[in-house]
């Protein structure tokens, strides 16, 4: 045992010694290695941090929660021209629904509306997002509020001018102002704030609640109509604890077919999509970019690994007379063997070192640079570059290494002369 750790002791120190000898040579075989190993750490930690600030967002929803709509929220085999001629999902329809649908917890409507400018005296941010929905929305998406309440089920039926508006906007127009009783005014009329809501950070796909105002359905329909061709109208369904769920989906289906008069050879003239399959496409696309991530970064690894073996098989050519004196001294295989693949190694994971620490520092850079995004270095990420620098370190040293330990000592020492 004391002669193999000898062994190795005496390989580490002269691999050591030959990267010392050599240090312009070093530095460029650590620069292959350390843009491979960034390349790819990054890569992976940046998909990873966009795949759980998605999940992160898509948390406050149930995952069997529905939306029923004249589009689809995944891919489709219905074509475009045909799903245009489908009609806009109704508010009568959504009481319908409400009033017959079994095993469900709330039924909503919504609106999506154009951006709107909301102004408080001589203040005004510009293009803000409008949610225009139904009071049920607020349970559906667990809304939590710094001040203030959601509008109740009276003043969504009448479609009364009362506002919630998000915690940026409160910030930008009355600073600090109690927001609730104030008059803003959104659609030219004047609106009563009666709730903030919760400071929350970036949304799922760029709006955030933060940035956003929720109003009455019925306010937008009593004063637009509903045939507006610039709005789109859904229902959103959350199913209750226990229901099942392809249940209710085909429950759903044949209220909407029986509300619409459709034949049995029709098809149907809406669409239900369910959280649970945009999860499912999310967690798709993760993987597709992930292996994109590994096809691009591994080419930076495999130049990477030829520049260490080449750079070894240079140090095997320069150190042949060298090899031969060791050898015929009574220099074991081994011995010259564990040189070079120590010294093969050595250059690997001091790149690959390199290369996670400044995905590190990247990542606390991207941190402090941009807010409501967090920059996820996982340990296992952090692994992977040093397995990967380990690995590329042994299988591009192990060739020349080999052919080191091989060399004639007779031959080696003229070889060198």
């Amino acid at each position: 045992m004391l002669v193999y750790l000898r062994l190795f002791s005496e390989s580490f120190s002269f691999a050591i010694n030959a990267l010392r000898t050599n240090k312009l040579r070093t530095f460029l075989s650590l620069l292959g290695i350390t843009i491979g190993i960034f390349s790819i750490i990054a890569v992976l930690a940046a998909v990873d941090s966009l795949d759980k600030s998605i999940k992160g967002q898509l948390s406050g929803l149930d995952s069997n929660t529905m939306y029923l709509a004249k589009f689809s929220f995944g891919p489709t085999e219905v074509p475009r021209w045909k799903r245009l001629q489908f009609p806009e999902v109704s508010y009568n329809e959504y009481k319908y629904l409400k009033s017959n649908l079994n095993d469900v917890e709330h039924v909503a409507f919504q609106i999506f509306a154009r951006r709107e400018n909301i102004t408080f005296e001589s203040k005004s941010v510009n293009s803000v997002n409008t949610v225009v929905v139904s009071q049920e929305f607020e349970d559906i998406q667990a809304l939590k509020f710094s001040e203030g309440r959601f509008y109740n089920e009276s003043e969504s039926v009448s479609g009364k001018p009362v506002v919630v508006i998000g915690s940026e906007i409160a910030n930008q127009l009355f600073g600090a102002l109690n927001p609730l009783g104030k008059k803003v005014r959104l659609y030219g009329q004047k609106f009563s704030v009666i709730g903030v809501v919760k400071k929350e950070g970036s949304g799922l796909f760029g709006d955030s609640n933060d940035i956003s105002v929720f109003l009455p359905a019925n306010y937008v329909r009593n004063r637009f109509g509903d045939n507006n061709k610039n709005m789109n109208n859904i229902v959103i369904i959350k199913p209750a604890e226990d229901a099942d769920v392809d249940e209710l989906k085909a429950e759903v289906t044949q209220l909407m077919r029986n509300q619409r008069g459709l034949k049995p050879d029709d098809m149907d003239s809406f669409f239900i999509s369910i959280i649970s399959g945009l999860q499912d496409a999310i967690d798709g696309i993760i993987s597709t970019l992930n292996g994109i991530g590994w096809v691009i970064s591994g080419f930076s690894l495999l130049v990477g690994g030829f520049g260490i073996a080449n750079i070894m098989f240079v140090s095997v050519k320069e150190r042949t007379a060298l090899i031969g004196i060791q050898k015929s001294l009574g220099a074991k295989n081994k011995f010259i063997l564990f040189q070079f693949l120590f010294e093969a190694v050595i250059l690997a994971v001091l790149g690959g070192i390199v290369g996670v620490l400044l995905v590190w520092f990247v990542s606390l850079a991207a941190n402090a640079l941009v807010e409501d995004f967090t920059f996820v270095l996982s340990f296992f990420n952090i692994f992977l570059g040093f397995a990967l620098s380990s690995g590329i370190g042994l299988i591009s040293g192990v060739i020349p290494a080999i052919s080191a330990s091989k060399l004639d000592p007779v031959e080696a020492i003229r070889t060198g002369m």
